[in-house]
């Protein structure tokens, strides 16, 4: 069973805190920035590892988190994991426009496609790699697909120090990966497919 509109919306309200990761990025060094983000990667994943195999407290996790936890998520890693995860290498393998970028798109782009897609999803999109996608649906929504990718044009066109093209580039590669349902969660698989996009063509 899908989680209600409201627990969805509680769970991107959280979701948002994690611009913190590529303003932080923005305003300090790779090094320190990867040496702060280290205990949270390292935390959430502890915090999973122990719901997952029922080690103590994960009686106390599991009623915490509940609300905003998805059905999958039951059996799997929570979002904020892979996001955390997806930073971290975004952070240590890409240029820092890139890095910037590439976060952005998986923070403000899936709150942009679950919000409107939840909300004014009527039309799906037709190609998925999965039976269905994180919410339990066969397909994602033309609509929410699109929301997602006027937010990630607005946040390509404001990273500092990326050309546009490129960041169009980026734009465009997160809206795709998002849609199409990968077997790879889409807080991990979309700032790493899209960065890679981008760190590409920047060295070209």
């Amino acid at each position: 069973m899908e989680i209600s509109f409201y627990n969805e919306f509680r769970r991107k309200a959280i979701h948002l805190f994690a611009l913190a990761i590529p303003v932080g990025y923005f305003l300090m060094p790779r090094t320190l920035s990867l040496l702060l983000l280290s205990p949270f990667v390292a935390g959430a994943i502890m915090i999973d590892i122990v719901r997952l195999r029922k080690l103590p407290l994960h009686g106390f996790l599991n009623r915490l988190l509940g609300p905003v936890l998805r059905d999958h998520e039951e059996e799997d890693f929570i979002g904020a994991s892979y996001i955390l995860s997806a930073s971290f290498l975004s952070i240590l393998l890409f240029h820092k426009s890139v890095a910037i970028a590439a976060i952005s798109f998986i923070i403000l782009g899936d709150i942009a496609a679950a919000l409107m897609g939840r909300r004014f999803g009527k039309t799906k999109i037709p190609w998925s790699l999965t039976k269905v996608d994180s919410f339990g649906n066969n397909r994602k929504s033309l609509e929410g697909s699109l929301s997602c990718l006027f937010v990630c044009l607005v946040a390509a066109m404001v990273v500092p120090q990326l050309p546009l093209w490129i960041g169009i580039v980026g734009a465009v590669t997160a809206t795709v990966v998002e849609g199409i349902n990968l077997p790879v969660n889409d807080n991990f698989s979309v700032p790493l497919l899209s960065g890679l996009g981008m760190q590409l063509l920047l060295q070209m």
